[in-house]
């Protein structure tokens, strides 16, 4: 994957944080930029990527009971008639 790397972006870290992303590096054979870049893409989703995590929670959800469309519309009726 080519990618045009257009923006430079100075960060801070605490030595562990340092420590970590360092030692992953080595370990890979990779600049430490690499597995910030990793991490920064793992870490925050698209918006399609989102919208299908909450498609596949909506999807997964366990099932549960509904009332019959009148039951339901005798309810939506007593809570109008409350608020008036």
């Amino acid at each position: 994957m080519s990618m045009r790397l257009a923006h430079r972006l100075q960060i801070l870290l605490d030595d562990e944080c340092h420590r970590r992303i360092t030692a992953v590096a080595r370990e890979r054979g990779v600049p430490v930029a690499t597995v910030v870049r990793e991490a920064i893409d793992r870490g925050l989703v698209s918006p399609a990527g989102r919208r299908k995590s909450a498609g596949r929670r909506l999807l997964d959800a366990a099932d549960m009971s509904v009332p019959e469309p009148r039951e339901l519309k005798q309810e939506l009726e007593a809570l109008r008639a409350r608020r008036g």
